[in-house]
């Protein structure tokens, strides 16, 4: 995208998606009052998995067809990971639950968790998985099936989000900034506080190794090796950062509440604003998938065009309102 330009309204039936009539595309949608797209999570097989209060799906990125649905004890989806044998993790506010891709078997999860309200969910360079609720933090063995630990008094209470650094080391974004733990004692390391717009709501390592942080009010730059807060990008003051993701080309897109944008890294230049999308709310991203930006939103699933920058609904996927208004 060109610096500043503003996109024409994106083509209601893009060529991608010529092979899938809209009229099916439709019909598959699911009843439900709340679209939002709240986790994305590309799997090993190429395929993406859609996390929405609407329920699970696993499309194929390329062409957008949903490949499967899978019917969830809860529609409260806030968080997916994929562990070491592919099988996908949900974290919903009724706790945790285990999906098997390959037979679409359910299990819910029955740990002790902190709180049900599951957050957050990350797989650690040792194969275990990690699930931030809005009371704590726990570990859990995923091929055994058994909670192995749980991160008593985490500063800070809630794990909105969690990320890796260029060292495996965990940092959880909380209330009050940021927190590392120690992956072998479940012990809080260090602490970043005092962050502008107070509480994180997302978390990203960037290609050169430090961790971009999204709050209420900024997107920052914090040297995880230092603990320090690097800098502040300026083009994002004032606006709730709700999810950042880099691209191959070394882009980076900032979800907002207000857009989605792409910004050089180095700089923070804006580069431009993806209009045509479901709705100005992006709740979710995951960029270099079936060549898009696949983008989770407040009014379901969209994506952006690599070539022409601009934004699209997936039909089968939003909300009904979105499909009306788009008509």
């Amino acid at each position: 995208m060109s610096s500043g330009r503003l996109y024409p309204p994106a083509n209601p039936h893009p060529g991608s998606y010529s092979s899938i009539p809209a009229a099916s595309i439709l019909a598959q949608a699911p009843i439900a009052n709340d679209y939002r797209v709240t986790a994305l999570q590309p799997d090993f097989t190429g395929d993406l998995w859609v996390g929405s209060w609407a329920g699970l799906s696993r499309i194929n990125p390329e062409t957008g067809r949903v490949l499967q649905r899978v019917r969830m004890p809860s529609r409260t989806l806030e968080a997916l990971a994929q562990d070491r044998v592919g099988r996908i993790w949900v974290g919903t506010f009724d706790g945790l639950v285990r999906v098997d891709p390959r037979t679409n078997v359910i299990t819910a999860q029955n740990f002790q968790l902190p709180s049900n309200r599951v957050l957050s969910l990350l797989i650690d360079s040792r194969g275990f998985l990690w699930a931030g609720t809005d009371r704590g933090l726990v570990m859990i063995s995923p091929d055994r099936g058994l909670l192995m630990t749980t991160v008593r008094d985490l500063p800070g209470v809630s794990a909105n989000a969690l990320a890796l650094d260029g060292n495996n080391n965990l940092w959880v974004g909380t209330l009050d900034g940021l927190v590392q733990i120690n992956t072998a004692s479940a012990f809080p390391i260090r602490e970043v506080g005092r962050l502008p717009g107070g509480a994180v709501q997302s978390l990203t390592l960037g290609p050169r190794g430090n961790l971009w942080v999204g709050t209420a009010s900024s997107l920052l730059v914090v040297d995880p090796v230092r603990a320090e807060l690097v800098r502040s990008v300026g083009t994002m003051r004032g606006r709730s950062v709700q999810s950042v993701e880099f691209d191959r080309a070394g882009n980076v897109w900032v979800g907002t509440t207000s857009g989605l944008f792409k910004l050089k890294p180095d700089s923070g230049e804006l580069l431009g604003q993806v209009p045509s999308l479901p709705s100005g709310q992006i709740l979710a991203l995951s960029p270099n998938t079936g060549n898009k930006i696949w983008a989770g939103t407040s009014e379901g699933l969209g994506w952006v065009s690599l070539t022409t920058g601009e934004g699209n609904p997936h039909w089968g996927l939003v909300s009904p309102t979105v499909v009306e208004a788009l008509r």
